[in-house]
């Protein structure tokens, strides 16, 4: 079976700003990558379902009034609504970062149980500490999740910056149902143990359950705070001599595992488009 070509799609526009790092990101990791202003998508220039991956950057859509992330996803849900559901229903990939996992929270793609995609049931609120956070985090993989970019990774440094990150909800019921079908799939933990924590700095905002990153339960729709596009090379580390293995640093940086998982699934499902 032949491999299928991975387009992969990198929306621009309304104060983003990650654009260059993630198509970087995805280019490494073989996809083709189209960047794409929000406003021809809307007009009718470009359209989803051109593409098998959608990355919804990082960055500071229309400068986070009212909540990062709202208003973008309001865009996104009065004009794209359809496309969004069919590109959805089709089974394809998207990932949205730090920005983009706001605007997936607004727009209710997240968490996608029982086929919803349009409620919204969580949010990322403001950080506890009242102020916008750049730093380096460790996160684990829960190894019951579905989530396609995940797989292989159980823990991994990666770097933040975001005054919007805490996950929150009031359904104490839904948010263990999401833990129960793994969906919680990136959490903060403390370096030194690897496990969970609401400790600051490790767990950088305050996150409920130390909630870095969600999936739907088909593995195929992820949301993460934390920017692994940003960690494309090992230099993009702070401690990046610690990396060394047996005197040499890996020849990429850890955050590229996410691209390549997503970009070898789709290559994998069929001939070329």
């Amino acid at each position: 079976m032949a491999q299928r070509d991975v387009r992969s799609l990198v929306i621009t526009g309304f104060g983003l700003n990650c654009e260059a790092e993630t198509a970087h990101a995805l280019k490494r990791a073989g996809a083709s990558v189209d960047l794409v202003h929000l406003n021809d998508i809307i007009a009718g220039k470009r359209s989803l379902s051109e593409f098998s991956l959608v990355a919804l950057i990082g960055g500071f859509s229309f400068g986070d009034h009212i909540a990062a992330g709202k208003v973008y996803a309001n865009r996104l849900k009065f004009k794209l609504a359809d496309q969004l559901r069919e590109f959805i229903e089709k089974g394809n990939l998207m990932i949205g970062i730090c920005n983009g996992f706001q605007t997936m929270a607004k727009l209710g793609i997240l968490p996608g149980l029982d086929g919803d995609y349009a409620s919204q049931r969580f949010t990322l609120a403001a950080n506890d500490s009242g102020v916008f956070r750049n730093d380096w985090v460790r996160v684990s993989v829960d190894g019951r999740s579905p989530c396609i970019f995940t797989r292989g990774i159980e823990t991994i440094d990666l770097p933040i910056r975001h005054g919007e990150g805490k996950f929150f909800m009031r359904d104490e019921d839904l948010l263990r149902s999401m833990d129960e079908l793994g969906l919680l799939t990136l959490r903060y933990v403390d370096p030194a143990t690897d496990e969970p924590t609401m400790e600051f700095p490790h767990n950088p905002n305050g996150s409920l359950a130390s909630v870095a990153g969600v999936c739907d339960p088909t593995g195929r729709i992820f949301g993460l705070m934390p920017h692994p596009e940003a960690f494309w090379s090992p230099l993009n580390h702070p401690q990046w001599p610690d990396l060394e293995i047996d005197d040499a640093l890996p020849e990429e940086g850890y955050g590229m595992k996410f691209f390549r998982n997503a970009v070898e699934f789709l290559a994998g499902q069929g001939c070329a488009t």
